[in-house]
């Protein structure tokens, strides 16, 4: 039997509702291919507010398998089950963060090289609210454009990326306004 070809179209579409609130009403994640999902840019603005650091510029990259965030000065604690690091949020600020270490395993870099690193979990939000837990390796990205890269693990059933869009969730005046605390400088 002879299969149908079949695709699939994605009209973006602006709503002016926030992130979190048009996320519960389409009742993401979806596993399914074709459901409905919010839209992101190649850049979008991002807090992580149960480490207590933003705003932060993260790149989408669904040719990332896993996420990553920009990390110095990584130490173990304690018994191994906590990791301490340093971080730098949008405007410069050193940020010491701790959190528990969720694992580690061997991460190949775009350059091709693999090196072990260690992962972390936690809430990451966008403008408007909506929020979801992702999983970060750390390492060194000083360097980078961006601090936070968000893999295709992060971004599976909830989103669609749209490569020529860039802060589609919402502009960093939001993020800021959402977590007074930790992102005004």
């Amino acid at each position: 039997m002879k299969r149908k070809p079949r695709s699939y179209t994605a009209v973006p579409q602006r709503v002016d509702t926030p992130s979190g609130q048009l996320a519960r009403e389409i009742g993401l994640p979806w596993k399914q291919v074709g459901m409905p999902r919010l839209v992101l840019g190649r850049l979008e603005w991002l807090a992580l507010p149960e480490i207590g650091v933003g705003p932060l510029h993260a790149k989408t990259d669904t040719g990332a398998r896993t996420s990553s965030m920009h990390a110095e000065d990584i130490e173990l604690i304690g018994d191994g089950s906590r990791v301490r690091f340093v971080t730098r949020d949008h405007y410069g600020r050193m940020i010491t963060c701790e959190a528990p270490v969720a694992g580690s395993g061997r991460v190949k870099s775009s350059t091709g090289v693999a090196r072990k690193r260690l992962y972390i979990e936690t809430d990451a939000v966008l403008p408007g609210g909506f929020t979801w837990k992702i999983r970060l390796t750390l390492a060194h990205r000083g360097k980078m454009k961006c601090p936070v890269l968000l893999g295709r693990r992060a971004l599976a059933g909830f989103f669609l990326i749209d490569p020529l869009g860039h802060h589609l969730m919402g502009a960093l005046r939001e993020l800021e306004s959402q977590f007074p605390g930790i992102c005004r400088p």
